[in-house]
């Protein structure tokens, strides 16, 4: 008998193990998308660790998440996040204030017999940064030196820093020392001493990618890519070769609210450089978030003020692991299942298990990477999603503009400047329309400012020489503006600006229509020399008028004017060759209701195509344009009004007797 080659062997063998494989996975669900293979050295107790794929594989909840041996049995599970204690915090005891030479010294008991790990004073003082030596005592009577130089600062913006982080040691009393020889003492109202855990909260630290940066008026906007969603952040920590600064942070995530996708704030922290006396510069560049974040995406918004933004060269962050724990009746491969958006949430009877489950051992087994089901058949993108909705008549409507797309599937389109100056305020008159059939939409409003230059002419008034003029044209009648800043070159004054445009009402009579004002200081030692007004109203026209009165000084010098906007998005489904158009311009259309608004976080989770429009095509003109078109004011009225005077002319003329020949 011929022996076979070794080739002939291998692929034998290979064919065999092929074979194996798609045996056993044929005893998996098919409605579940992901697999990932666990290999147990032995039964009994297991907790592992479930990796950032995993979690984001997965529903929020974890609701999706099934457990299967290699017979294709179920096996039952429990889900464990670690999450920190509420801690202990006391007021203190016999809070006693002196003030000394360059000194302020606080006295106080701590009333714990736990260890503490932070003290946090309470204080009135608005603005102040001054360092701290912190002294610990057992019995009242003899101190050790705990810290030196800890800064403590609040800011004019709100950014503060009042906690002192100390080892964690049992105290009975603590002292505080802090230095005022460089600035006013402040008062002290109190103090609060902090427990530590009794045992640590874990951890695992993993790097960000800085998606997006945006520069707003006095706000840097990052969007953080976490690289998975379902992530119990615990903090971030942010890398800066700044020297000194202090920046108060603002963590949100866009929320699906009121059939519209907004912007959720999730915390707030501080995180800062300062020097303090000449000593080397104290940092504290991590800040605490402790929230579940269900998103891929985390918005960071930092608050410079007059400050220039700050350079970030990267963020870490670190986040409490997410344990998966469960009775191994054998040896052997399991298979971890995730990925169906229709499942309820697994019931199982644990009470066998007991108490052992939390206080089991995290076993050092890695899950396989995800790969896909071989029994799955992947769905279409949404597929729940209706395209199409209701008919709709757009015979009310005055403008719309034709969409290219560039890829099937979820859709974002930002709005452009002729759509916000057309559309309602609140965007109900929005229509997404595929021939006379509706295509449902989500709006996304989001914190991101679009900026728009704009061309300024200075003038005096003849009638008040004392007043300074600036006419200022947007580039388009009633956009959604919301923010104006110019720069001086003047270096010292005080004036009270005004912001407003004329108005024509309907019998042509022009009005001033107010904007909003501010009262502007500039002084030699002020860095920025930046004028930022927020508007009170939305503008009507293209044309806006700045003023203020100079009395008897100089006329200030204005340059560089520009106008600001909020970004608006719109979030909707469709294929490429559809051939979508974007209807707009009715003041009378209420805002749609579409199903949509069900999966809305579905479709803000699924990676999006970018939509654009083309031009504009008016489809009627709207009377209110020529009521209040600066200039033309009253034409259609008084020309109406002209019509049905002569109209009554000439019947009262045929009324009249005839006079005799």
């Amino acid at each position: 008998m011929k022996r076979p080659s070794n080739f002939g062997l291998g692929f034998l063998i290979a064919a065999i193990v092929g074979f194996a494989f798609v045996c056993a996975a044929a005893n998996l669900p098919a409605d579940w998308q992901r697999e990932q293979k666990l290999e147990i050295p032995a039964a009994g107790l297991v907790k592992i660790s479930l990796p950032l794929a995993t979690l984001d594989a997965a529903r929020g909840d974890l609701e999706d998440l099934r457990l299967y041996d290699d017979n294709g049995n179920e096996v039952p599970y429990l889900i464990e996040r670690p999450a920190p204690a509420a801690k202990l915090t006391q007021p203190a005891l016999a809070f006693k204030v002196t003030l000394n030479a360059n000194q302020t010294v606080i006295t106080f008991n701590t009333g714990l017999s736990q260890p503490i790990d932070a003290v946090t004073l309470e204080t009135p003082a608005p603005s102040f940064i001054k360092p701290v030596k912190i002294e610990g005592s057992s019995n009242g009577r003899t101190w050790r030196t705990i810290a030196e130089g800890r800064p403590i600062f609040r800011q004019a913006n709100g950014a503060s820093q009042l906690r002192l982080a100390l080892p964690a040691e049992t105290w009975r009393s603590l002292r505080l020392t802090v230095d005022d020889q460089r600035s006013q003492p402040i008062p002290f109202t109190g103090a609060r001493a902090h427990a530590a855990e009794a045992e640590p909260t874990p951890g695992e630290s993993f790097p960000v990618t800085i998606a997006e940066r945006h520069e707003n008026p006095g706000e840097t906007r990052l969007t953080l890519n976490l690289g998975a969603a379902n992530l119990d952040l615990a903090s971030l920590r942010f890398e800066t070769d700044e020297p000194l600064f202090q920046r108060q942070l603002t963590f949100a995530v866009p929320q699906v609210t009121e059939d519209a996708i907004r912007e959720q704030v999730l915390g707030h922290d501080t995180i800062y450089r300062v020097a303090l006396d000449g000593q080397v510069s104290v940092a504290s560049l991590t800040a605490e978030l402790e929230s579940r974040v269900q998103s891929r995406e985390l918005l960071v918004l930092i608050r410079n003020d007059d400050s220039p933004p700050i350079t970030i060269k990267s963020i870490t962050a670190q986040r409490r692991p997410v344990y998966l724990v469960f009775f191994a009746k054998s040896a052997g491969v399991h298979h971890v299942l995730t990925g169906n958006l229709r499942c309820a949430a697994p019931r199982y009877d644990l009470a066998s298990l007991g108490g052992n489950l939390r206080s089991a051992p995290v076993a050092a087994l890695q899950l396989s990477p995800l790969a896909d089901n071989p029994a799955y058949r992947a769905p279409e993108v949404l597929a729940d999603v209706a395209t199409v909705g209701t008919t709709l008549d757009i015979a009310p409507w005055k403008y719309r503009k034709a969409l290219k797309l560039l890829h099937a599937g979820a859709q974002q389109l930002e709005l452009d400047l002729e759509v916000l100056a057309h559309a309602q305020a609140g965007f109900a008159d929005l229509r997404l329309m595929r021939t006379d059939k509706q295509v449902p939409y989500i709006i996304e409003r989001t914190s991101i400012t679009r900026t728009l230059p704009v061309n300024a002419t200075a003038s005096t008034d003849a009638k008040d020489p004392k007043r300074s003029n600036w006419t200022l044209k947007l580039p388009q009648a009633g956009l959604p503006v919301t923010r104006l800043s110019c720069a001086t070159s003047s270096a010292l004054f005080e004036r009270t600006m005004v912001l407003y445009e004329m108005l024509a009402d309907e019998r042509g009579e022009k009005y001033q229509h107010n904007l909003g004002s501010a009262t502007w200081v500039q002084t030699p030692d002020r860095k920025n020399r930046e004028l930022v007004l927020t508007f009170d109203a939305t503008p009507q026209s293209d044309a806006l008028i700045l003023t203020t009165v100079n009395g008897d000084n100089p006329a200030i010098e204005l340059g560089n004017f520009r106008v600001f906007h909020p970004a608006t998005r719109v979030l909707f489904k469709a294929k490429a060759d559809d051939d979508l158009l974007l209807y707009y311009g009715n003041a009378q259309a209420s805002p749609p209701r579409y199903d949509l608004s069900l999966v809305a976080n579905q479709l803000l989770a699924a990676e999006k195509s970018p939509a654009t429009l083309v031009a504009e095509q008016p489809l009627k003109k709207s009377a209110r344009d020529d009521y209040h078109a600066v200039g033309n004011g009253g034409l259609v009225f008084w020309g109406i009004l002209a019509v049905v005077v002569v109209g009554l002319l000439f019947v009262i003329a045929r009324l009249l007797p005839k006079a005799p020949s």
